[in-house]
């Protein structure tokens, strides 16, 4: 028979060498990473960069070896969303990864917590985790839109303005730059001017833009301008055409919402104010009611 106190031992020794391993074997990874280049990104939010050392662990030893057509996917969308100067799709993918631990690990501390376990619970946490950093872009890219949007009308004003003045076209945007408000589409020519600096040519620069943004109205745009340069039209009157009917456009967007604010308006109406105007007029009653014996 075996002392219990030897088995003690025996298994406190393995675990301890066990869990020096699995931390040597980690660091060992970890030194494996390659030091991340990001002088030409934009700046991490905070909450990445808190995480930033795990997310490129996953990066390089999980998310580098996914398909070739889920990275190119992914790089596109991040591209649409402007994300796509804070992250890479390796990147992308590897926050799906940790934001998914990350879930599972809340769940198991909340039932630990209540001294319960649900596999079903701890399922729909890791598939939370997974599809947020998906509803978060999409999110940003809705918002991304709008703004352009609203920009759209005032940028073109003012190269249209310095067009007929004299200024070329990328002299036009460098001055709608300068005077134009700050938001993605200034981000956006600034894309444009620094492609031209490279000596990339002017149409392939504004087709580029058009392909990080895939937005109708920036196609409009985009034909327009190239299309009056190789037919040698005018361009500040084919800009001005474009800039009234953006303007249009926005109004009409503008109605539109102002229309469907009475329809959106009913649900709560419905469901938090009817019920207390209804409990505050019925209460004097009813106090009424009972005071005089008839409830």
């Amino acid at each position: 028979m075996i002392p219990t106190s030897l088995i003690a031992l025996i298994i406190g020794i393995s675990t301890g060498f066990s869990i020096l391993l699995i931390g040597h074997s980690l660091s060992k990874l970890k030194s494996e990473v390659p030091k991340e280049e990001r002088e030409y990104m934009d700046p991490l939010p905070p909450i990445l960069r808190m995480s930033w050392p795990i997310i490129t662990f996953f990066e390089y030893h999980f998310a580098s070896r996914f398909p070739s057509a889920w990275l190119e996917k992914a790089h596109k969308r991040l591209q649409e969303t402007g994300v796509g100067y804070i992250l890479t799709a390796e990147q992308y993918y590897a926050v799906r990864i940790f934001s998914t631990i990350v879930a599972i690990l809340l769940a198991m501390f909340c039932m630990k917590a209540l001294d319960s376990f649900s596999l079903q619970i701890l399922f729909a946490a890791a598939l939370i985790g997974n599809v947020y950093p998906q509803l978060w872009l999409r999110d940003v890219r809705n918002r991304r839109e709008k703004e352009i949007l609203k920009a759209l009308p005032v940028y073109l004003d003012f190269i249209t303005l310095a067009v007929e003045a004299g200024l070329n076209l990328t002299g036009a945007i460098k001055q709608a730059m300068d005077k134009g408000p700050a938001g993605a589409l200034r981000n956006e020519f600034q894309m444009i001017t620094r492609d031209l600096r490279a000596g990339v040519p002017r149409a392939d620069a504004l087709r580029r833009m058009e392909t990080r943004l895939n937005m109708k109205a920036i196609t409009s745009f985009v034909g327009t301008v190239i299309q009056a340069e190789k037919m040698g039209a005018s361009v500040g009157a084919a800009l001005r055409i474009q800039s009234q009917q953006r303007r249009i456009e926005r109004f009409q967007r503008a109605e539109k919402l102002a229309m469907e604010a009475p329809v959106k308006l009913i649900l709560p109406l419905i469901a938090f104010i009817f019920p207390v105007t209804f409990i505050v007029l019925a209460y004097p009653i009813i106090v009424k009611f009972m005071q005089e014996g008839m409830l």
